[in-house]
């Protein structure tokens, strides 16, 4: 694409008060980018209300044409670097079918990830530890199995997914969609995964460089998490997630929607309990999703396999159950004294077979 061609789908997207469906319809009508800003006011406002068509007709501000430039300069710098528009072939085949596409995509990595095969994992960003586990097996198994994992590139269920496909012996890598500029590493915790991804997987955004973390732009990447990908699996999540507006878009567009049940008694698996009753898939292990979509598993083991029962204190581990339970229960069960049962139950979590909880309880991580 020569850089003529790529100003004007810059200047589209950067025109203030052209959203991504405004900009659409006008691509619609006129064609490529060149053609709106050729067409002259009178024509335009035949498709826009006058104070846009002004806008519109009106050579770029400032602001619009550093925006412009910015992109140029950064594109130059380094060859995996893309921008991608409607018209490109590299943009991602699958989101074209869906209802509300971007118009363009900014992208650092392996762009060619985005065509392939791909499921979503995502949950909430307050995971528990077993949450996180959960979905960084998920991650891993789908990957090994040749499927590139999606997910926000946020903290707790997304950066674990991210994680467990980047751990995987297989190139699918995974695809991180961020709801800020593809230049801007957000949450800065996330820095070192955040190279990592852009390194061996891809990151993706709509907005253009610069764009700082913004609440509203979140859901909005949601639907392309939910559009590129073959199905949406939930690992943990409130009622209010933004995780279930993914579910949701996926739902909508005609994508799977798979979710993990939890305890009865935690909050973060009402969500995926909800999801469950509106008729998304229950989901034990990544195997059940491959079927799903029929795609062939690649020798990897299944993630509901018996637990290794730990070599010592295997009978407090075999009295805490993947529901929570609190010390003075423990307590009554192994007849043990309150002192020596915290020294079992904390030799247990340091070894990653049990974690605790607020208020003295504890849960199975295994």
């Amino acid at each position: 694409m020569q850089a003529a061609e790529r100003a004007a789908w810059l200047r589209l997207i950067a025109t203030p008060g052209l959203g991504p469906r405004s900009a659409r319809q006008l691509l619609s009508t006129f064609g490529l980018p060149d053609a709106i800003f050729e067409s002259g006011l009178s024509t335009l406002l035949r498709s826009l209300p006058e104070a846009l068509a002004r806008t519109v007709a009106q050579p770029p501000s400032a602001e619009v044409q550093s925006a412009i430039d910015a992109t140029e300069h950064w594109l130059a710098a380094a060859p995996d670097r893309a921008f991608l528009t409607l018209a490109d072939p590299a943009y991602p085949q699958a989101l074209l079918a869906t209802v509300d596409p971007p118009p363009v995509l900014f992208a650092i990595g392996r762009v060619e990830l985005l065509n392939r095969p791909s499921i979503a994992i995502v949950g909430s960003r307050n995971a528990t530890r077993q949450g996180g586990e959960s979905a960084q097996l998920f991650g891993r198994a789908v990957a090994q199995a040749g499927v590139t994992v999606a997910s926000g590139l946020a903290l707790g269920i997304d950066a674990a997914a991210h994680r467990g496909a980047l751990a995987a012996d297989s190139d699918a890598s995974t695809i991180a969609v961020v709801g800020t500029g593809v230049d801007v590493t957000y949450p800065a915790s996330n820095r070192a995964l955040t190279a990592d991804v852009r390194r061996r997987g891809v990151v993706i955004s709509e907005f253009t460089l610069r764009t700082p973390a913004i609440a509203h732009n979140f859901p909005r990447r949601n639907r392309i998490i939910a559009g590129i990908t073959r199905g949406t699996l939930v690992v943990e999540a409130a009622l209010r997630s933004g995780s279930l507006i993914t579910a949701r878009l996926a739902a909508e567009n005609g994508r799977e929607v798979f979710a993990v049940p939890g305890s009865i008694h935690s909050p973060l698996a009402k969500g995926c309990h909800r999801l469950i009753r509106d008729g998304a898939k229950l989901v034990e292990s990544a195997q059940d999703i491959l079927e799903e979509i029929g795609f062939a598993r690649r020798g990897t083991a299944r993630e509901d396999e018996a637990p290794v029962e730990p070599a010592v204190h295997a009978d407090v581990f075999n009295l805490v159950g993947h529901d929570p339970v609190d010390l003075e229960r423990l307590v009554e069960q192994s007849g043990r004294e309150p002192g020596e049962l915290v020294g079992a139950l904390l030799e247990l979590e340091l070894a990653q077979h049990v974690e605790r909880l607020p208020g003295n309880r504890y849960q199975r991580l295994r």
